[in-house]
């Protein structure tokens, strides 16, 4: 039934619990029902039993009354009852039967154990009992002496007929029921089925369309809540079209800005337009390309890396403070060449956190780096390490050029670069702060930036405190 509609299943799901229904209640329930009048009929028949013992009996085995009179009330006390009654010898001679013909004959020659079971279903003896009976019998006690048993029967088709209101009640549910189940039916498919199948046929012609176009939404609550979703995850993927296109573009081109500078200086170094005296001059513009496309290689495959994998950790202790003015080390001659100052305030001596130091070493870095690139010359570029509770405050502020409002959250976009004229002379690739906000998330923490074009940016990142 895979490619079946809900429609057809629903009818045949109700088909078969219909016809279910219609088998279990005169079936399991007619049985049930049969079953409880039955035993219902022997808990009557066993008071009434009783009842007449006391009542009659009794009487009868005190003398105060005689055989004639307790046959008499034996025999108003059946006509009431609609019930046959045996008065049974303890030897098993019957010696009042309320219809007669059972009258001077020993039970135990024509059923055998018979005054050894209080019920008997269905109870037929040849030429005594034609017709099927429910038969109770009790034994009689006087005087701490065993006189004889009382049997009390009725016929099984009566207690049967008394079933008749429960069939009748049956086909009252079904004259009830399969019209409900028909309008049902019709409320289901007005409300579910057929909203459902406008909304797939939507649903199929957006997609069609590239996501293009109005999604209608003019179905129940739940229905719209799904086709919002359905028109969400099309603009998403829409968006991730426009971000693949944009990616495979900016990839594109840096490779293709050093592979050309690359090839071009090979070729004129190989045809002799570059003096072999002036090729070392060359060999370090190689290199510096070289350089650059081995770093875009990395960033790349450490963002996929981080796509699918995601970005383990190797959590140690370590000061923060002192990884710092390692890295600040490495970019000495960087600050010369653009006559930098570099301020380091620590509130605490040694800072330590707990933290991959691998990767933070990796955020400093490209922060420092980002901050040096677009600090004017001259300037002034302030690292800071606060302790604030149970967390480490780092800071990253330079006085350069600044990011535009428009741009602020844009700068965690792979390639994107706030200022793409000068970015494409640099090394820079554009995905720096992306691999930055990735690693600080992957430590489960925050990283915020403030910038005002024309003074200056300022990155903040938290780490946990190891102390």
């Amino acid at each position: 039934m895979k490619n079946v509609s809900a429609l057809v299943k629903y009818i045949i799901t109700a088909v078969v619990l219909a016809l279910l229904m219609f088998v279990l209640l005169n079936t399991v329930g007619l049985n049930f029902m049969q079953n409880r009048l039955v035993k219902n009929k022997e808990d009557e028949l066993y008071a009434e039993a009783n009842k007449i013992v006391n009542d009659y009996l009794m009487n009868y085995y005190d003398k105060s009354m005689n055989a004639v009179e307790l046959i008499d009330r034996l025999e108003i006390a059946g006509s009431i009852t609609g019930t046959r009654i045996w008065m049974i010898g303890s030897s098993g001679l019957i010696s009042v039967d309320s219809a007669v013909s059972a009258f001077g004959v020993n039970v135990n020659d024509v059923y055998d154990g018979f005054l050894d079971r209080t019920v008997i279903k269905n109870l037929v003896i040849n030429g005594i009992i034609r017709d099927p009976m429910l038969c109770v019998t009790v034994p009689v006690v006087h005087n701490y002496t065993l006189r004889g048993y009382l049997s009390i029967m009725v016929p099984m088709a009566d207690i049967y007929s008394e079933g008749v209101y429960y069939t009748d009640f049956v086909n009252v549910c079904y004259l009830i029921f399969v019209p409900m189940l028909v309008l049902a039916m019709m409320v289901l498919y007005f409300l579910t089925i057929r909203p459902i199948s406008r909304l797939s046929k939507k649903t199929r012609a957006y997609i069609a369309d590239n996501f293009k176009g109005d999604f209608d939404l003019s179905y129940p609550k739940e229905l719209s809540e799904l086709g919002g979703t359905v028109r969400y995850m099309g603009e998403r993927l829409k968006g991730n079209d426009e971000t693949q296109r944009k990616f495979l573009s900016n990839v594109s081109h840096d490779f293709r800005s050093p592979l050309t500078s690359i090839r071009g200086y090979l070729e004129a170094m190989k045809d002799g337009t570059i003096a072999k005296e002036e090729q070392d001059k060359y060999f370090d513009i190689l290199l510096y390309e070289t350089e650059r496309l081995t770093k875009l290689t990395s960033n790349l495959l450490q963002l996929n890396n981080i796509d699918f994998n995601g970005l383990m950790l190797n959590l140690t202790l370590f000061d923060i403070n002192k990884m710092i003015r390692q890295i600040a080390l490495s970019f000495e001659g960087t600050f010369k060449k653009k006559n930098l100052v570099l301020n380091l305030v620590f509130s605490q001596k040694e800072t330590f956190v707990e933290a991959d130091s691998d990767r933070i070493q990796q955020v400093i870095y490209n922060l420092l780096d980002n901050a040096i690139k677009f600090s004017n010359s001259d300037s002034e570029i302030t690292i800071t390490t606060k302790l604030k509770g149970s967390k480490v405050s780092v800071s990253v502020k330079d006085n350069g050029a600044g990011i535009p409002k428009d741009s602020i959250n844009k700068i965690w976009e792979r390639f994107y670069k706030s200022d793409s004229s000068r970015g494409r002379d640099k090394k820079g690739s554009g995905l720096g702060l992306s691999i930055v906000k990735e690693i600080i998330k992957a430590h489960g923490q925050d990283i915020s930036v403030v910038s005002t074009v024309g003074v200056g940016t300022e990155f903040v990142f938290t780490l946990k405190s190891a102390e």
